[in-house]
């Protein structure tokens, strides 16, 4: 599984699996086949509620821990600095580790300092419950905000990114601040599935139309979390490894941009 390496200098894993809306026995059997498929990131967060079920997942496998990267998130309404250190318990305790690879910040909220959120964050880390702090629906803005505070803890920031929505500012921006940029819903909750141009392509270069979509973006040095429940799915994702995405299908599919956003909270704070 290639990697990326963060500014502590531990590596995450460019494909992960994301487990947003897969709940119950569902999260448990999709979590325990990727991990005997030989997925080692697994994405979730507090708002998921399913962290109990990828406790069973793991403990099924039989996996070591110290081998998985594992991801959860903070939710918005959590990000006071005591609510931070209770939410990093909890997450812990439902999972069943004893640490968190990375903990992210699952969206900005302007009614609470940033500069709160992140010392409850460092604390968390300095007790060595959590190894790697980010952020999620980061924009610049933010960003810049966050790392006027502590720019180097700012590892990751993980925002929706597909080939309708090519975030390359805020890419080129993670790039030039050693932030790693993770994509989630890189498949535009499916609608590249009917998309003729992609189509074709998967077509002429005899590839599914995810894996040149997750190949795309793995050249941009993003990290990709596409959620899959069925083995098909998870060994699909799997073969974008190996090979280099043919120049015309990367022009083709930098062309599809028209920055539509498919994820569009209510928050009404945000700058897009």
């Amino acid at each position: 599984m290639r990697t990326i390496v963060l500014k502590s200098g531990d590596e995450i894993p460019i494909l992960g699996l994301g487990t947003w809306q897969v709940t119950g026995d569902e999260c448990q059997q999709a979590v325990q086949k990727a991990i005997e498929l030989g997925y080692v990131h697994i994405d979730t967060a507090a708002a998921y509620g399913n962290h109990k079920d990828i406790a069973l997942a793991i403990k099924k496998s039989g996996i070591d821990r110290d081998k998985l990267f594992i991801t959860s998130k903070v939710w918005r309404d959590s990000l006071r600095y005591k609510d931070v250190l209770s939410a990093g318990e909890q997450i812990l305790t439902e999972l069943g580790i004893e640490y968190l690879n990375l903990l992210l910040i699952h969206w900005p909220n302007k009614e609470v300092p940033i500069s709160e959120t992140l010392r409850g964050l460092a604390e968390l880390k300095a007790r060595g419950m959590v190894r790697n702090i980010g952020v999620s629906n980061f924009t610049i803005r933010h960003l810049t905000e966050a790392m006027e505070v502590a720019g180097d803890l700012i590892t990751v920031n993980q925002v929706e990114f597909h080939p309708y929505l090519y975030q390359r500012e805020l890419l080129e921006f993670c790039r030039e601040n050693n932030i790693v940029l993770t994509a989630y819903s890189p498949m535009a909750r499916g609608r590249i599935f009917n998309d003729q141009v992609i189509l074709d392509l998967a077509d002429k270069y005899v590839r599914s139309p995810s894996q040149l979509v997750l190949r795309w973006l793995v050249e941009k040095g993003i990290v990709v979390i596409p959620k899959a429940t069925s083995e098909k799915h998870l060994r699909d994702n799997m073969e974008i490894f190996g090979w280099t995405l043919p120049d015309e299908a990367r022009e083709k599919i930098d062309s599809l941009n028209r920055m539509e956003r498919l994820i569009n909270p209510s928050f009404g704070e945000f700058d897009y």
